[in-house]
């Protein structure tokens, strides 16, 4: 790890030692088993997609991915998020819980587009419900854009709350990467969200992710330069 200059690494990086809730993992085993559910009544044969399916994909031409990040906040509790995506050819499939809101999960369904040699993109427009503490409908759409060593990713979404209009929000995840090496990767965030309470409308600070064959491993550090709205993610994500 660099050295940070001018700042004290053990104040910029501060982890609550306290348990994670067993029902986040819990609803995330449910997440796991519905997708696979989803998977068994399709047939073996392969959906046609404008770029070649990767090694993750099973013998029925699915791809899972589960991701889980742990929020470490200063001044307030921390909470962990969980995401169960499964994709099949064009077809993407994705549960989260604690995404949108705290004690809340969501379920979307999107259609990817693709393209590019040099430069390479990927569009999903996305459609969701969420419910639990929070109910409502949810478009948006995850996008990457990718040159060489660098890319980009963005993914946003609209939550119109079915019960207070007024609590509708604008979801919004930004990345701007480097991947010098194939294990590491590292850039700029930015995130707007409702999950947690901050004095800054959106949040920005940088990250590092470390890959090693199907497991990806992260760290983010949200408004460094700021010690009251300061927090750090660590996240964690695996395909198979």
């Amino acid at each position: 790890m660099k050295r940070c200059h001018g700042i004290d690494v053990s104040e910029v990086i501060r982890v609550h030692l306290r348990p994670i809730a067993v029902h986040g993992f819990a609803f995330l085993a449910v997440m796991v088993i519905a997708l696979l559910l989803v998977a068994l009544p399709c047939s073996a044969q392969e959906v046609k997609v404008s770029s070649a399916p990767t090694s993750t994909a099973d013998a029925s031409g699915w791809e899972y991915d589960l991701s889980a990040s742990y929020y470490s906040f200063r001044n307030q509790d921390d909470f962990m998020l969980a995401v169960a995506r499964a994709d099949r050819g064009q077809l993407h499939v994705e549960a989260r819980y604690n995404y949108e809101a705290i004690d809340s999960g969501s379920l979307f369904i999107g259609w990817k587009f693709s393209g590019g040699k040099k430069l390479t993109w990927e569009l999903t427009p996305i459609l969701g419900a969420v419910f639990g503490q929070k109910e409502g409908v949810a478009p948006g759409f995850e996008a990457s854009l990718a040159y060489g060593i660098v890319d980009f990713y963005t993914e946003s979404e609209y939550v119109r709350d079915t019960e207070v209009k007024e609590d509708s929000f604008t979801y919004s995840w930004n990345e701007l990467g480097f991947s010098p090496l194939e294990w590491l990767r590292f850039g700029l965030v930015t995130q707007r969200s409702m999950a947690y309470q901050s004095d800054r409308d959106i949040q920005r600070g940088f990250f590092a992710q470390v890959m090693y064959r199907k497991a990806t491993l992260g760290a983010y550090i949200f408004n460094p330069d700021d010690s009251d709205n300061r927090y750090a993610v660590f996240s964690l994500g695996v395909e198979f």
